[in-house]
């Protein structure tokens, strides 16, 4: 029996991938990240509620703790993405230390006062919206395609996990010591991951050019979700799951107590069988990618929410209950766990870590306003039937849902273009010349036109999401067949970056229309640079 299991374990590991050791360390040090984060977070809220009789002060702690995500989710990602994300991880593992000793020093120092305990709560939030999408888009690069789905799944595992563990760990170690020394301990738990950095000597390839500026990251980023039909499907699936599944989390303490009729041991219950169905819906995410598209996984899983939201409206039986918490954490986990998957398939390296920061704000987003729209509509109409309604709009999502499939991606979506030729430039502008105006000609027979508009269309959103900040396709009335495609980047800098970003499926989508120019006449390509004159504004 035991060699047996030896072996199962044995094949298990090999088809893991834990058994690369630089994942391996990685993974590790996020285990260990997450768990000195919601310690942090526990303590934090027991010695708000020790200094303060104040229920709003202490609620100002989870604000404190989610607020940064709002505030610097967008900057996250670019940052992530413009510089190596290695020094990202580390730096930022560093402020978390810092953040979980000071706290802990000034609470052994008896010296702790409720501001200073949200600035540090602040603090921590900050540095941990910057860590995250430095640390999901990290995973590409550490484990081959086919095994990004395991990856992911199992980085969903440790979060949820840590948030298990987390807890009951700062609570012991608060009440065996003392909450000072429980943040010490949690402080510990950050270095982990920055040693794991430390020994890794992968350095992402920059792209060629100017390097982007904060700012522009930002706007890039936003750009590239605005034009990506892809990123649009992924953010508006996650926003609207969330949206509908944030009334577990808004209610649940109710649930256990209005709905069940139980304790403070009931509610423990609940949120711990929760837990165990995240757990068990981040491991049979693997298994259900192989069987399975991503849309019918992430649809399955929405369909297990609304039976646990409708089981959860109708029953007073407690195990029933706990069932019902069990499927809504395993739908959570799948649904957000697998878009994240594909959300990271999709994305090229240059906008990664932008997309995972882009839909990790619009989930937060959707959970925090969901969560006080389930609570007002709970004080209206009452717990089961808001649940119910919880239910009947994961129905409606589901309608919704089936215009926005979302899939994997392929490696021709991430896999940059073949080199591109020379420019050939009498004078090379300066980085922040410009605006550029780009403008190829076109002579089409009218056998191909209609091949060619349809062609060329496809090719619109993809200059828009590299860097054109308009595109358009004009036809000539004075020459039949002639037809101009027209576009502007907004500097000389962001042209090579356009250039740069090309994937392998853009430049195929590029080569379908120019593969019904006419024979005989070559494709003529102008590069107009925009002169400042003496009037102009």
């Amino acid at each position: 029996m035991i060699p047996r299991a030896a072996a199962i374990a044995r094949q298990a590991f090999a088809d893991s991938p834990l058994k690369h050791p630089r994942y391996r360390y990685f993974y590790l040090g996020s285990v260990a990240t997450a768990i000195g984060y919601t310690m942090q977070a526990t303590v934090a809220a027991w010695l708000m509620a020790t200094l303060t009789t104040s229920t709003l002060m202490v609620a100002l702690v989870q604000t404190a703790s989610t607020a940064p995500t709002l505030v610097f989710g967008f900057a996250s990602g670019a940052l992530s993405d413009i510089v190596d994300r290695r020094r990202v991880i580390i730096y930022t593992q560093g402020g978390l230390l810092a953040c979980a000793a000071l706290l802990g020093a000034a609470a052994m120092a008896d010296l702790v006062v409720p501001a200073l305990l949200l600035l540090l709560v602040f603090g921590t939030g900050a540095f941990f919206t910057f860590y995250q999408p430095a640390q999901q888009s990290s995973i590409n690069d550490l484990v081959g395609r086919s095994e990004l789905p395991k990856a992911v799944a199992l980085n969903a595992v440790a979060f949820n996990l840590a948030r298990a563990i987390g807890p009951a760990l700062a609570g012991l170690m608060a009440a065996w010591l003392s909450s000072g020394n429980a943040l010490a301990v949690s402080a510990a738990f950050f270095v982990p991951m920055a040693l794991a950095m430390l020994r890794g000597n992968h350095r992402p390839k920059a792209l060629p050019g100017v390097p982007e500026t904060l700012w522009s990251g930002i706007q890039a980023g936003l750009r590239y979700a605005r034009h990506s039909p892809a990123m649009r499907a992924f953010v508006l699936r996650n926003l609207g799951f969330a949206l509908c599944a944030s009334v577990f989390w808004a209610l649940l303490p109710l649930i256990a107590r209005d709905l069940l009729e139980t304790d403070a041991g009931g509610f423990g219950l609940l949120s711990a069988t929760f837990g165990i169905g995240a757990v068990a819906g981040a491991l049979s995410i693997p298994r259900l990618l192989k069987t399975q598209s991503l849309d019918s996984v992430v649809t399955t899983a929405g369909w297990l929410f609304v039976a646990a939201a409708g089981l959860l409206a109708t029953t007073h039986v407690v195990p029933l209950a706990l069932l019902g918490a069990f499927c809504t954490g395993m739908s959570w986990t799948t649904v957000f766990a697998t878009l994240s998957a594909g959300t990271q398939s999709t994305a090229p390296a240059w906008v990664r870590a932008r997309a995972v920061a882009i839909n990790f704000v619009a989930v937060q987003s959707a959970i925090a306003l969901g969560s006080i729209g389930w609570g007002l509509v709970a004080g209206a109409i009452g717990l089961r039937w808001t649940l119910a309604a919880a239910a009947g709009l994961g129905l409606l999502l589901y309608l919704v849902g089936r215009r926005f499939p979302v899939a994997m991606g392929t490696e021709a979506d991430v896999t940059p273009g073949a080199r591109l030729p020379d420019l050939a430039l009498t004078v090379e502008p300066l980085p922040d010349d410009g605006p550029v105006l780009i403008q190829i000609e076109y002579k089409i027979d009218a056998e191909n036109r209609e091949a060619f508009l349809a062609a060329i269309q496809e090719v619109g959103p993809a200059r828009r999401r590299n860097g054109a900040t308009s595109w358009r396709v004009f036809r000539d009335l004075a020459e039949d067949g002639r037809y101009v495609e027209r576009f502007v980047i907004a500097s000389w800098a962001e042209f090579l970056r356009l250039r740069s970003r090309m994937t392998v499926a853009d430049r195929a989508m590029q080569e379908r229309a120019e593969s019904l120019q006419r024979s005989d006449v070559p494709i003529r390509i102008s590069r107009l640079l925009g002169v400042k004159l003496d009037n102009d504004d």
